[in-house]
């Protein structure tokens, strides 16, 4: 192996011209919408509550607009570039790691031999190996692990090449599992693909990994663009429906921006274990959870760690046979999503951290901002509604057989033009990414261009519906986080059976109470806002039955994805495999 670059190759540095174009183009709307909302209530003076309104448009706006203009550049790009690929024989020895906590033992180690099987029918010779990493604490699926560990092997002909190790105490959680193991037998391997215990990839999809990561010495980690599979829940389908159609204009948009200071998702990707053992060792923050201890967001904080020691990390977004398995329900989601905030909150302690490039500060700064949004949103909502005074009986002007309330001091522009920059920021790109579909003729995969219109329309009405819901969740779990309660690590729930009424309204409950109360203090201050704010109290109020409804299956045929057409070889074989250790493992327990 040669020594790391010293620099970045002038390939590497063209996204320079991408951020820019984003950056400008993003700082450029946010602005103009700052600026047309001062504007609107210069004629009577502007207040201090105009300047901060002002300012809360500019921020959400930005972000907004730094969305559309990734997909913008994904769309433009089209195309990935050739990545440089080894075409000999394969030198390097690779170990696939799949660490797991409390996990479904069978399922698991279902996914590991039909990614073996696939790897042997690849036919490429290369040494390509197994370690399962659990930090399971439940006793009886520790159990459970090591008896279908040995059926795994027993199966595979896996001796000297699979491997199984627990450790008594799961010190750093996921992180510190994989630091150990790369610490303690790292230098056994060249390369590690990194998965999920719910990823599953193509053996074909593997090697091509390790040809592109053996190509080039400066690659420290390659990405891949996990594709979602088995949803079937409304939610889990529309989330994997927005996946499938929309996630390759984005992630293209935010190749063509990374350089060699690319992302990294925690799974589904490729390391060089040299790089990762000497970067990416993970400092203990200073004081107590949550913004101390060790660090749930890990995966960014790796990436941003490779990249200032020199190496490239990438995505290449043309990777096909990766896929991985998301939540079915909306508590799931909001569980998961709980950790992720946590780990991103982190990230704050991080951003003066020595040497690290200037894009993977605004990357992390990125992360914390996600999960800043949703507050900035109500706080806009709240300054808002303290802009305008309560006036009796509003005024209102007939339009035919509705009537519309007009505001004071020009607030009805106002509230009419950040309508129309939401909608215009949201649904923009996502309707560009149909005609682009359309055009290429990638509309086809998900049913041809009416079946995937439909679809892109019936997602945005949903995602707009269970939105505000989202933003609940999110906005709890900041406010949980800044007020110093740890969330923990919690075990992925991978069952999708639907929610019952009574789960969904105890869940719910606390939102649907906070959407009644939000609309009766907008009612009483600034009744002229109670119908501007329906599409945000409206859904909080049916909040426990969203959550149930969304838990339900879908119905044939809706959100169609590829997969649906022609189901990948290496999901068909996991069916398979899984099936027949069920079967049989049920046969042993009758007999």
């Amino acid at each position: 192996m040669t020594a790391r670059p010293g620099s970045a190759p002038v390939a590497e540095q063209r996204p320079a011209a991408a951020r820019a174009v984003a950056l400008v183009a993003s700082l450029t709307a946010a602005i103009a919408a700052g600026m047309v909302f001062l504007t609107y209530g210069a004629a009577d003076g502007v207040s201090s509550l105009d300047i901060l309104r002002s300012a809360l448009i500019i921020l959400s706006t930005w972000w907004l607009a730094w969305g559309a203009a990734t997909a913008l550049l994904g769309l433009a790009t089209r195309r990935a570039p050739a990545m440089p690929r080894h075409s000999g024989p394969i030198r390097g020895k690779t170990v696939v790691i799949v660490p797991v906590y409390n996990e479904d033992p069978v399922a698991t180690f279902t996914r590991i031999a039909a990614m073996d099987d696939s790897l042997r029918a690849a036919g490429d010779p290369a040494q390509v190996d197994f370690a399962i990493l659990s930090d399971t604490r439940d006793p009886g699926v520790a159990e459970a692990e090591t008896r279908c560990f040995a059926r795994l092997v027993a199966q595979q002909h896996g001796e000297g090449r699979m491997f199984y190790r627990r450790r008594s105490a799961n010190t750093g959680r996921k992180a510190g599992n994989i630091e150990e193991f790369i610490t303690t037998s790292g230098a056994a391997w060249d390369y590690a693909i990194i998965l999920d215990a719910d990823s599953l990839m193509e053996g074909a999809t593997m090697i091509e990994m390790i040809r592109r990561i053996e190509a080039d010495p400066s690659l420290g980690l390659l990405q891949t663009l996990p594709r979602v599979i088995r949803a079937r829940s409304i939610f889990g389908r529309a989330m994997q429906f927005a996946a499938a159609f929309h996630s390759p204009a984005f992630a293209r948009g935010l190749a063509a921006m990374q350089g060699r200071s690319g992302p990294f998702w925690g799974h589904n990707a490729i390391v060089r274990v040299r790089a990762w053992a000497q970067s990416c060792g993970l400092p203990e923050l200073s004081g107590p959870p949550p913004f101390g201890g060790h660090i749930l967001s890990h995966d960014s904080v790796e990436a941003v760690l490779l990249a200032r020691a020199g190496w490239t990390v990438r995505l290449d977004d043309d990777l096909t046979g990766s896929y991985e398995e998301g939540p079915e329900n909306i508590l799931d989601h909001a569980k998961r999503d709980r950790r992720w905030c946590q780990g991103n909150l982190q990230h704050a302690k991080i951003l003066a951290a020595p040497g690290l490039l200037g894009w993977s500060r605004f990357a992390l700064f990125q992360g914390i901002f996600a999960y800043l949004a949703p507050v900035i949103w109500l706080v806009f909502i709240a300054a808002s509604i303290a802009a305008i005074p309560a006036t009796g009986q509003p005024d209102y002007f007939p339009l035919e057989h509705w009537r519309f309330p007009v505001f004071p001091n020009d607030e009805t522009p106002k509230a009419i033009g950040l309508a129309v920059g939401i909608f215009g920021l949201l649904v923009m790109p996502k309707l560009l990414v149909v005609l682009d579909a359309i055009f290429t003729g990638r509309a086809r995969q998900f049913g041809g261009a009416g079946q995937s219109l439909r679809a892109v329309l019936s997602e945005l009405a949903l995602s707009s519906l269970f939105a505000p819901v989202l933003l609940a969740f999110t906005t709890r779990s900041v406010l949980q986080v800044v007020s110093g309660r740890d969330g923990g690590w919690p075990s992925n729930n991978r069952d999708a059976s639907g929610l019952t009424w009574a789960e969904s309204w105890r869940a719910g409950r606390w939102i649907t109470l906070c959407g009644a109360l939000g609309l009766a203090l907008t009612h009483t201050v600034a009744p002229n806002l109670t119908l501007w704010l329906l599409p945000v109290t409206g859904p909080m109020l049916l909040a426990p039955l969203l959550i149930c409804w969304t838990s339900r299956p879908a119905k044939p045929g809706q959100f169609p994805v590829p997969a649906d057409r022609h189901r990948p070889e290496i999901v068909a074989r996991h069916d398979a495999i899984l099936d027949h250790w069920t079967r049989t493992t049920r046969e042993r327990q009758v007999a």
